[in-house]
């Protein structure tokens, strides 16, 4: 069974959706307590947020939950940002510190290794077989990772997130006009709260596909829950109104990334 939705689109912009999946294949789910099966930590609806903002956006998106295997990790387990409290390859807690799993039944190494072939491998297979399609078709592409978080997590990071959270590894992983670009749309954006390289400076995901030097460009979205849902709590009802607010300001962003790809020399 393929976990991997892709579609196709002649964009210069390629979505990434890692977190977005909420399926939790049952030989991976044993041991999951129900803190785990919750599924607390979905970047919910970030999906739906995306959809149809622009024409021709190729997508690549994972079913799987990021508790069977975070897509978004190192598949080496080197962490993302040393010193920091955050989820590893295979996560064992969620970004409370809670326990995922029962005692003694978190996933060991052999486990770990069947996650990487079944499910991350796959994932990155696809990811980097559109993004090499698009640079063919453009002479640069973009691929621009879709996440969501809740505003307040303590076990991640102090006080409270900034609404816009752009990430380009500290501007190794995009052109600089293309960091620019996106931070000027989201500064101008009405009232919301926007950084670059803050807590989140970009995935595996943008620091491994960030070439710029090879035409390929990445930047990681990570969005506070706040700016789209009722409350960051389940059910996770979402705010229409709000969702629609910000949903213009991502196709601004989309557009301008887009623009700056098709008149730039490659």
């Amino acid at each position: 069974m393929s976990f991997v939705e892709v579609c196709q689109g002649d964009s210069p912009i390629v979505l990434g959706l890692p977190h977005t999946g909420t399926d939790l294949p049952e030989d991976s789910a044993t041991g999951l307590t129900e803190v785990g099966r919750a599924l607390a930590d979905t970047d919910w609806f970030v999906d739906e947020l995306y959809a149809g903002l622009l024409p021709d956006l190729t997508t690549v998106r994972t079913r799987v939950h990021r508790y069977v295997i975070d897509v978004n990790r190192d598949p080496s387990g080197q962490s993302l940002y040393p010193g920091q409290n955050t989820t590893a390859l295979c996560p064992v807690t969620d970004f409370d510190g809670n326990a995922l799993y029962h005692p003694g039944a978190e996933p060991d190494d052999a486990e770990v290794a069947r996650r990487l072939e079944t499910y991350h491998a796959p994932y990155h297979a696809a990811l980097r077989r559109e993004m090499e399609r698009v640079r063919e078709m453009h002479g640069v592409a973009i691929l621009y990772d879709c996440h969501s978080i809740r505003s307040v997590a303590p076990y991640l990071f102090a006080g409270r997130l900034p609404d816009l959270n752009i990430g380009t590894n500290d501007s190794t992983s995009c052109a600089l006009v293309f960091e620019t670009a996106v931070a000027s749309v989201c500064a101008a954006a009405g009232d919301y709260t926007s950084v670059v390289n803050g807590r989140f400076k970009g995935g595996w995901t943008t620091r491994h596909y960030g070439r710029p030097a090879e035409g390929w460009h990445a930047i990681q979205m990570e969005l506070a829950q706040s700016t789209y849902l009722k409350a960051e709590a389940p059910p996770w009802p979402v705010s229409l109104r709000s969702a629609d607010r910000l949903r213009a300001v991502l196709t601004l962003v989309l557009k301008t990334l887009s623009g700056i790809a098709l008149w730039r020399p490659s």
